[in-house]
């Protein structure tokens, strides 16, 4: 890999407060409103951006509570319930590799309209799959079509933003987006108090119909023609290949990659643990989930409000990292016995550290990756996001591989992927060297 890639962009540093060139809009009611005017929208581009960033963690987090339920009503071991959530997994890593190169050559808001109603209509079939495999099916489809969420919600904020304006955005997303794990297991676990698993998505269908709506009415156009890829899906792999080969924005895709599969570890694993080994109700464990939301989210306001423009980005994502990695092997060394026999607090508390600290290593990642990608912001989100939900999908199943009686395999998973996003971060990012610009492409 090399340092240069295939686009113009800033260095890892750029200038405090330096916005995108102002372009054109094109959209239900923008007209002709440059840029500059959409970033003044502000709430409004904040909170539908936000909705899109939250419907992966509505997806599967709101159906958390539910899964020991599932898989007593379809009869179906612990570690092929847990299946639903890497298929749903998989289709929204594998989904964006599609949908971020279709943003870049038609523009955001078309093929992201389109997989917004076919994710409604994929949750209502997982309401009524009759067993386990349909619904890993179904959630497959759910998935597929819910990465246009994701992926293209990335896209745009490239779009409207650059430099430190990016970092602070993603870090105010977060607001929203973190919002979402602390609200959906609460939801699940009051659902399942009047009905069952099922009506888990059918509120799910509810939030992906009125999300649909709000885009349509309140999100334009932000990828005006001039902009656009040119060519069919040779440009695109071509396009892909050169930022892949570019070690730096490798090196913060596997690092943010790794350190999502730390994440996403702890949530396929923690309804069984939380609730099997500690024996913890469905209401309880939303309410032990909700609080490592907020502190994932106070530490991300940290990072966006007082950290950014005034630490590195590199320094902050180097504390996180270190400080995930140290949650990790203190939950290790707990769940071997080590320490003895240890309760729920001891446990809550090491992931609680854990969660609060991805605050300054998600938004760090991105923006960093994405900083160095400005002509194809499309594909490299579709990057970053498949690496994140892929590697997230192949952690999954391995928590549960030794039963549902033992937090050991969480822990293991979590040490190892925090150790794997250090040593990318360290070897390929290398933060302690300066950087040459990235040059541009000849498609």
């Amino acid at each position: 890999m090399s340092e240069r890639g295939p686009s113009t962009a800033p260095t890892d540093e750029p200038s405090p407060g330096r916005p995108a060139a102002p372009i054109p809009l094109k959209g239900p009611g923008s007209g002709a409103a440059p840029l500059t005017a959409a970033r003044r929208t502000g709430l409004l581009v904040t909170f539908v951006l936000g909705g899109l960033t939250a419907l992966p963690p509505l997806s599967m987090d709101m159906y958390l509570p539910a899964l020991p339920q599932v898989t007593d009503a379809l009869h179906s071991p612990a570690a092929t319930v847990q299946l639903t959530l890497t298929a749903c997994l998989a289709g929204m890593a594998l989904g964006q590799l599609v949908i971020g190169p279709m943003s870049d050559k038609w523009g955001r808001r078309r093929p992201l309209l389109g997989g917004m109603v076919v994710y409604v209509l994929a949750t209502v079939l997982c309401a009524f799959a009759p067993n386990a495999e349909l619904l890993i099916g179904f959630r497959l489809l759910q998935g597929l079509a819910g990465s246009a969420a994701i992926v293209i919600a990335r896209a745009v904020v490239r779009d409207l933003y650059d430099g430190v304006e990016m970092a602070r955005f993603f870090s105010t997303l977060m607001l929203i987006s973190g919002a979402a794990p602390i609200i959906a297991p609460l939801i699940g676990g009051q659902v399942l108090r009047f009905t069952d698993w099922r009506g888990v998505f059918v509120v799910l269908t509810v939030v992906g119909a009125a999300l649909t709506v709000l885009v349509w009415r309140s999100l334009a156009e932000t990828l005006p023609p001039e902009r656009r890829q040119t060519g069919g899906m040779g440009a695109a792999l071509r396009t892909m290949r050169g930022l892949l080969g570019d070690r730096v924005f490798a090196g913060y895709t596997l690092a943010g990659g790794f350190a999502f599969a730390v994440l996403f570890s702890y949530v396929s694993a923690s309804p069984f643990v939380i609730q099997e080994i500690y024996g913890a109700s469905p209401q309880q464990f939303s309410l032990l989930f909700g609080l490592n939301s907020i502190g994932l989210i106070i530490v991300g306001q940290v990072n966006g409000k007082l950290l950014v423009g005034r630490v590195s980005l590199d320094k902050a994502l180097a504390v996180g990292l270190a400080v995930i990695t140290t949650a990790s092997a203190a939950l290790l060394l707990m769940s071997t016995g080590v320490f003895g026999e240890v309760g729920l607090v001891p446990v809550a508390a090491g992931l609680f550290v854990l969660m609060s600290a991805m605050g300054l290593v998600m938004p760090n990642t991105n923006a960093q990756a994405l900083m160095r990608t400005p002509h194809a912001a499309g594909s490299a989100s579709a990057l970053l996001g498949t690496s994140s939900f892929l590697i997230g999908a192949i952690a999954s199943p391995l928590v549960g591989i030794a039963g549902e009686d033992t937090a050991v395999p969480m822990a293991v998973v979590q040490l190892t992927c925090s150790l794997l996003a250090v040593g990318v971060f360290l070897g390929l990012c290398r933060p302690w060297r300066p950087r040459t610009p990235l040059a541009a492409p000849s498609l």
